[in-house]
């Protein structure tokens, strides 16, 4: 059983800091809920103390100013949880390079990737596709409006970068992510099915 200590503590005190005033891209819900939920699925995979703590900060470094957190990090966390934050980082200035630019670079990484950055970014994809699907179930199609890539390429890129991770050698939570994605693509195609129905009984 991983045992977590003041460390743990000071961690989501520094992210809950970092992230203050953040909210997640369609609700209002405050950031610190994703990094909170992804460490959740991180230590539910088995993973130790430093996996949760860069579970807590991955999105510090991309969204809360760059290479200066980075340096934060490493000092008051050390370099191995560091490194993992920097591993799954796929923009480190704003404003971020394209989309399609960031994510190609982010799956031939995970290619190659090691057991700790695999279940890092398994975690959290899973969160991530989970809240995605939720707020497709509220809103429908009208959910792609807030996401530049669309569906199209934002389902790819789920699958992309759970293969990646497979081919890589999987992790723990790596067949939840793949079911969510499957089911995911069914809730999709029913629902578009079911728009066509009723533009075709007009």
């Amino acid at each position: 059983m991983t045992e977590l200590t003041d460390r743990f503590a000071e961690a989501f005190e520094y992210s809950n800091g970092m992230h203050r005033g953040q909210t997640r891209k369609i609700h209002e819900t405050p950031y610190i809920s994703h990094p909170m939920a992804v460490a959740s699925i991180v230590l539910e995979g088995g993973g130790d103390e430093d996996e949760a703590i860069a579970a807590l900060l991955h999105d510090v470094i991309e969204d809360c100013g760059g290479r200066p957190r980075e340096e934060e990090i490493r000092s008051r966390f050390g370099d191995r949880v560091a490194d993992l934050v920097v591993a799954v980082t796929d923009a480190w200035e704003s404003p971020k390079p394209p989309w399609q630019e960031r994510k190609d670079a982010t799956i031939e990484h995970l290619k190659t990737a090691d057991p700790s950055v695999r279940l890092l970014k398994s975690a959290d994809l899973l969160c991530n596709i989970r809240s995605l699907m939720t707020e497709y179930l509220e809103r429908g199609e009208a959910v792609w409006q807030h996401f530049r890539a669309g569906c199209e390429r934002t389902l790819w890129y789920y699958r992309a970068a759970a293969a990646a991770i497979r081919q890589a050698g999987g992790s723990p939570s790596l067949v939840l992510v793949e079911a969510e994605i499957k089911r995911f693509e069914q809730i999709i195609t029913a629902e578009v099915e079911k728009i066509a129905l009723a533009e075709t009984g007009k």
